[in-house]
């Protein structure tokens, strides 16, 4: 689906209000358990206005009680009200420096808590999720949505109250000392306020289309930028391109940067100017009200109130100004956390279901069994700014198999049934694109059945809890991932907490051992991102001792011998075979030579199962699908 451009239609400004009230309300809910640290921050924010609304009145006092008092100079009082002028502002910045360790510590944690939120949510979503968007559009919500919310959570929170109490405190203050000037003052601000919620409209449509431009360009740094990436780009001599598509997305970036930060600047300079010329327009009213051209008289306005008016006057132009940019900034942050919320309101496809049990691999013989199995993949959602963008300007025009569906794709699986008995290796075999790995991400419910239903010793894996479910699976896939880490740690992802002992038992096991003692730093080697620092048969081994380690009762194993030389190809399968033992094990192959001591084969066309049998009874059927893949593969090698 291809992303709206920058002139489609958008919400109206009543709409967008409304549309923000609930995220403002999840918003208070994300502060709530910071409630007492909030209060006490409110009451700082109080005081320190209360104190900046006192000095005015002391300046008034200075003029009129002290400096210019019938009968001379009273320099006692003086010497009070000018302590009290120094004193007020040093008790105001201690109190300011405790307000802003308050919001830092209130703003960072409750972001914290929203970018842990957010990603254990994630993590909780099934993988046709995953395989659907792209991996820097989620990051760039984990990451740039979040941070682009920090200033609210941080400072605009608390800078909203402070600024307006001041102005509050500021207004009562100029009524107090003269109402007419302060009509003069405020005579144009609703004007300004409806100015400053058009602009507020505006800046939150150039924010969601600035964070999506910018998820784009987290999206083709992941891509471009990973270990895969670089190898594929320089095997195809795709650099330029890869940078010119850089480019692209990095001038719609700065072209979106521009125009977010100068929306607004004509609205504010208007503003600011108000408040420069308000000084001059103030002495011109004074001096109608003391020649009685306006009611009040000379009594009505002394020189100390009109310079105590002009300070007060002089002082709300800062909190006015700072109320209005801070109202726009929520206005724009309101749309990432819009974003950030849509995520984590993606209900999980596949949950627990009310009442599901635990399963323990002690308690399980192992026996898998599809019954009259359907499946096809589901709807995928659909969220902002995570549309496919073609490569260098072109359509792809590849048809591939995906894990996505507009709800018109064929079945993957069509009323498959079969029965792996306990204990046994059953293969899957089967052309390219006829669902074989889509039907062992089944059994660990990487994705659910469309139809019918897959059972483990008589037990529905639909009323198994996910967590004991994966306690029982093990799965090695072709491309064994390992994060960026060492091998120990590598190897203990599938046992948390194992022992060393326990580790290097399955290193031997898988075959790899020996192999990790010859380099220098042994178990505690480096495998780099992705493990490219070792080689396909060294990856593959390690992720068969994570397997053994976490010592499932059902192993999946996805093509997990294929593109590796004969010499590597033999140790894994040793690895595997110790790996096996004693397991129920559904194996996906690609070298038909490694299957055939299979207790039973299953063959796979089109997302039906076509025959099974073992390997003897297959040959003895030329026309079967297992004997034409034999003869393909003969022919090839």
């Amino acid at each position: 689906m291809p992303r709206p451009p920058i002139n489609a239609p958008q919400l109206s400004s009543d709409e967008l209000h409304a549309e923000h009230r609930p995220t403002l309300a999840r918003i208070v809910q994300l502060l709530k358990p910071y409630r007492s640290k909030i209060l006490a921050v409110a009451v700082i924010v109080v005081v320190a206005a209360s104190i900046s609304a006192i000095v005015p009145f002391l300046t008034r006092a200075v003029f009129d009680d002290a400096l210019f008092a019938v009968g001379g100079p009273r320099m006692d009082l003086l010497a009070w009200l000018v302590a009290g002028m120094i004193a007020l502002p040093i008790i105001a910045a201690v109190l300011g420096i405790g307000q802003n360790w308050l919001t830092s510590n209130i703003g960072n944690s409750a972001m914290a808590d929203l970018r842990s939120d957010l990603f254990a949510h994630l993590q909780k979503l099934e993988l046709a999720f995953f395989t659907g968007t792209k991996t820097g559009a989620i990051q760039s919500r984990l990451a740039n949505d979040v941070a682009g919310v920090r200033t609210v959570l941080t400072d605009t929170a608390t800078s909203i109250l402070q600024n307006s109490v001041t102005v509050i405190a500021a207004v009562i203050s100029m009524v107090l000392l003269s109402w007419q000037l302060t009509i003069l003052t405020l005579i144009v601000m609703p004007l300004f306020v409806w100015f400053q919620r058009k602009v507020g409209v505006r800046r939150q449509i150039l924010a969601r289309k600035t964070q999506e431009s910018l998820s784009d360009m987290t999206a083709i740094t992941e891509e471009a930028l990973s270990v895969s990436g670089i190898l594929l780009s320089k095997a195809y001599n795709r650099g330029p391109d890869e940078a010119e598509r850089y480019r692209k997305a990095n001038r719609e970036q700065t072209k979106l940067q521009v125009q977010q930060a100068m929306t607004g600047r004509m609205f504010f300079a208007i503003v600011q100017t108000f408040f420069a010329i308000t000084p001059a327009l103030i002495y011109l009213l004074a001096g109608l009200i003391l020649t009685g051209t306006i009611p009040g008289g000379p009594e009505a306005l002394t020189a100390g109130t009109l310079v105590a008016f002009t300070t007060v006057q002089a002082r709300l132009q800062m909190p006015l100004l700072q109320l209005m940019r801070v109202s726009l900034d929520v206005q724009t942050s309101l749309a990432l956390f819009r974003r950030i919320f849509e995520y984590q309101d993606l209900v999980p496809r596949i949950v627990d279901q009310p009442g599901a049990i635990d399963v323990s691999p002690d308690e399980l013989r192992g026996e898998i069994e599809f019954r009259r199995v359907w499946f096809r993949y589901p709807e995928p959602r659909t969220l902002t700014g995570t549309a496919h963008q073609p490569r260098f300007g072109l359509t792809n025009l590849d048809s591939a198999e995906s894990d996505v569906s507009d709800g018109s794709d064929p079945w993957i699986l069509r009323d498959v049934s079969l029965t792996i008995p306990a204990g046994s290796m059953a293969a899957i075999i089967g052309p390219s694109g006829s669902g074989k790995t889509t039907m062992t991400y089944l059994v660990p419910r990487f994705h659910d059945v469309t139809r019918g239903g897959l059972f483990i010793d008589g037990i529905d894996v639909r009323t198994m809890t996910l967590s004991s479910l994966a306690d029982c699976v093990g799965v090695v896939t072709q491309e064994s991932y390992l994060f960026h880490g060492t091998i120990r740690e590598n190897i203990e992802y599938g046992k948390p907490g194992a022992t060393m002992d326990e580790i290097i038992q399955a290193a031997r096991d898988a075959n790899i051992h020996d192999r990790i003692m010859s380099f220098p730093d042994g178990y505690e080697t480096i495998t780099g991102e992705r493990g490219y620092r070792l080689s396909g048969g060294e990856k593959q081994r390690i992720a068969i001792a994570r397997v053994i380690l976490k010592n499932p009762k059902i192993l999946l194993l996805d093509e997990a011998t294929s593109a590796l030389d004969n010499e590597t190809e033999r140790l894994v399968q040793q690895a595997l075979d110790r790996a096996k033992s004693g397991r129920t094990t559904l194996a996906i192959a690609h070298r038909l030579s490694t299957i055939h001591d299979a207790d039973v084969i299953f063959g796979l066309e089109d997302g039906e199962l076509v025959e099974s049998g073992t390997h003897d009874q297959l040959m003895s059927k030329p026309g079967g699908l297992y004997s034409r893949l034999q003869r393909e593969q003969v022919t090839f090698d």
